[in-house]
């Protein structure tokens, strides 16, 4: 019996028939790791970097075919103690930095009757102590696979073994180099439908994540691995904090100026730093941006007026009750770079602004996003632009 990979969809992320749940990295990862997770314990397999759930739910489905052979053995009532309770498998514990891809695991494993199969976690030791088997999907940054693979090498077995796979395209040679300074050994698996997989053993000098540390134009920025533009101030940022006006709506405890999709909290930190008594609220749905953000505010000593949250959009923000935002909107679902996302984004702010209330906004130029603003929010004025980044500012229209 197969995994119905057929079934898996991405919502509530952005869908489109050029946007899928799974790719032929998924599958090539399982395969190469069939037999491994055959022989481990309940409990010993993590997955980290599931996309959608196709690598959590499949080891799922596998690892409950595998317990429903073995019961055959003999009914119920007539096998020992421990029999009965090796049959009740503990949950696979994941780890994936996008809210959106977490919440479609959710979803999907309540679709297939795998509600419970797994069990998510932020990424630290609870999420890989003891473990034996890793599915590791491949990040983009070199620096977040570092610290994914000196928390499993610090935390779990000792012999512990990681299939880390991903599409070749997507894959660079400094990364085995990355995954060598944890593991005393690594293989390269042959290519497969433009994928591979490399497999880590023998874990060695293991760390806990700590993020990156810069101070530019006086502020401090701190950022795990994975965290959009690491621990340096993006250009686009620059340019939208230079064009930002002294005086802004909101900024009260009520009205707190808004930071959307707010990264490593750079502007978040400077809204707070610039306004003395203004609060702040800052939202991402990365997990690495949102544990950054936490540090880069608590680093520039203004963590008790600026509120830090793991959110998909502004979900957990009112209609209509803020004046100021701020988006310096991402183009990256996954690996696939889409224009997509910032309409998602653009219609969220108009959501949460009030009438009159403003959306500035940072974006590539090449990417022409004025007509999705003045469509989404409202009139859509132009601050600033370059060959590289435009600035507007954007006002919710009264009427909805």
């Amino acid at each position: 019996m197969s995994f119905a990979f057929d079934r898996l969809r991405r919502r509530p992320d952005i869908e489109a028939p050029d946007l899928p749940a799974f790719d032929a990295a998924d599958r090539l990862l399982l395969d190469e790791s069939a037999d491994a997770r055959d022989a481990v314990g309940s409990g010993e397999v993590v997955v980290i970097g599931d996309a959608y759930g196709a690598l959590a739910l499949a080891s799922a489905t596998s690892r409950s075919l595998s317990e429903r052979s073995e019961t055959k053995r003999a009914p119920a009532p007539f096998r020992s103690l421990s029999e009965r309770s090796e049959t009740k498998r503990a949950p696979i514990r994941v780890h994936q930095d996008a809210l959106t891809g977490e919440r479609a695991l959710a979803l999907n494993a309540a679709d297939l009757g795998l509600t419970g199969a797994t069990v998510s976690l932020r990424l630290d030791a609870e999420l890989v102590r003891g473990a034996r088997v890793v599915l590791l999907r491949l990040p983009r940054s070199l620096d977040a696979l570092a610290d994914i693979a000196g928390l499993i090498a610090a935390h779990a077995s000792p012999d512990v073994v990681v299939f880390a796979g991903g599409r070749i395209k997507h894959m660079s040679v400094a990364m085995n180099d990355v995954l060598r300074a944890s593991f005393g050994r690594l293989d390269v698996t042959h290519a497969r439908q433009k994928s591979r997989v490399l497999i880590a053993r023998e874990p060695r000098a293991g760390r806990d994540p700590e993020p990156q540390a810069a101070r530019v134009d006086g502020l401090e920025i701190r950022a795990f691995g994975g965290a959009f533009a690491g621990a340096k101030l993006d250009i686009g940022t620059r340019m939208l904090l230079a064009h930002l006006p002294a005086d802004l709506p909101g900024g009260t405890a009520d009205d707190p100026f808004i930071d959307f999709a707010c990264g490593t909290g750079v502007i978040a930190a400077t809204l707070a730093m610039r306004h003395p008594s203004a609060r702040v609220y800052a939202s991402d749905q990365s997990a690495a941006a949102v544990a950054s953000a936490m540090a880069t505010v608590t680093a520039n000593g203004v963590a008790e007026r600026v509120r830090v949250v793991r959110d998909d959009l502004l979900g957990a923000v009112p209609d209509g009750s803020a004046s100021f935002i701020a988006l310096n909107p991402p183009f990256h679902s996954g690996a696939a770079v889409t224009d997509l996302l910032a309409p998602r984004l653009f219609a969220d702010a108009a959501r949460v602004l009030r009438p009159d209330g403003q959306l500035w906004c940072v974006w590539n130029s090449s990417l022409r996003y004025r007509p999705a603003l003045e469509r989404l929010v409202g009139p859509t004025e132009q601050i600033a632009r370059d060959p590289k980044f435009t600035v507007t500012v954007s006002t919710r229209r009264s009427g909805g």
